[in-house]
């Protein structure tokens, strides 16, 4: 889905397959960035305002510059890849979510845009992708949902992207979340704190994109030298392997960074 001539392959369905984030000014957040977690940029045969991170060699994130029109925040969303567009539209709007963009023909494929019932962004995808998933290679360590009901939330996600039916992946359901897998491998969970009504963006339903990094309080350091900032109250996850930290880039878009795993 980055436009970009990478080992290409028919994904999964139903399993995430890129993030991309739409920023008011690509400069600055190209140089913010490129700061905090080291990438390089390269343009995409799919517009002139459509950058591909890179770390590595490898694809990691799309930036993109936000349309005139569209909403003004800047959202981490990932995309989850389908075999048709237009089913997958029809499932979200059944079930009671919107679908915001789309489906639309972007380079080889057709995209769309929407929002669950608690609000949180996603997108999918029909069409080839590049190698990517989360946890592998320099791709984002991980995709959580911030929602407010798990299993709500897990059932309408399930439902949209067929997951019961794929062979493959697996649902564990845990006592307060939901690990989706592939093949073994978590790809993604699902967990509560998500209220609709705060004022604070961190707080509210949203899927959290997951960066690692070597030093996740150099990079904390390093982004606020960039012109990034802390939610308040600052948002800090402790895990068995250590602690994540939530920040928020020039144009607000609020990402987690997690300690590389050894």
């Amino acid at each position: 889905m980055s436009g970009a001539d990478e080992r290409q392959c028919v994904p999964v369905q139903g399993v995430p397959c890129w993030v991309n984030l739409m920023v008011a000014d690509l400069d600055v957040a190209r140089a913010f960035y490129g700061e905090v977690l080291g990438w390089q940029f390269r343009s995409s045969s799919l517009d002139d305002q459509f950058l591909v991170a890179m770390a590595g060699g490898d694809p990691v994130a799309g930036l993109a510059a936000r349309r005139p029109g569209l909403a003004s925040a800047s959202v981490w969303t990932p995309y989850f890849a389908v075999r048709d567009a237009d089913a997958t539209a029809a499932r979200i709007r059944e079930r009671g979510a919107t679908v915001a963009v789309g489906p639309m023909a972007v380079g080889d494929g057709r995209v769309g845009v929407a929002a669950d019932r608690d609000g949180a962004t996603f997108g999918f995808w029909e069409g080839y992708t590049q190698a990517w998933s989360p946890g592998e290679g320099q791709a984002p360590t991980r995709l959580d949902l911030q929602t407010r009901d798990v299993f709500d939330a897990a059932v309408f996600y399930g439902e949209v992207l067929g997951w019961a039916t794929e062979q493959g992946i697996d649902i564990e359901h845990r006592n307060d979340h939901v690990l989706v897998k592939l093949r073994g491998r978590v790809i993604l969970s699902m967990r509560g704190g998500g209220v609709q009504a705060s004022p604070l963006a961190h707080l509210r339903p949203r899927w959290l994109v997951n960066f690692a990094v070597d030093d996740v309080e150099r990079a904390v350091s390093a982004a606020m030298r960039a012109g990034g900032s802390r939610p308040q109250p600052s948002a800090t996850t402790r895990t068995a392997k250590g602690f994540s930290r939530t920040l928020q880039d020039p144009d607000g878009g609020l990402f987690t960074l997690a300690q590389q795993e050894s």
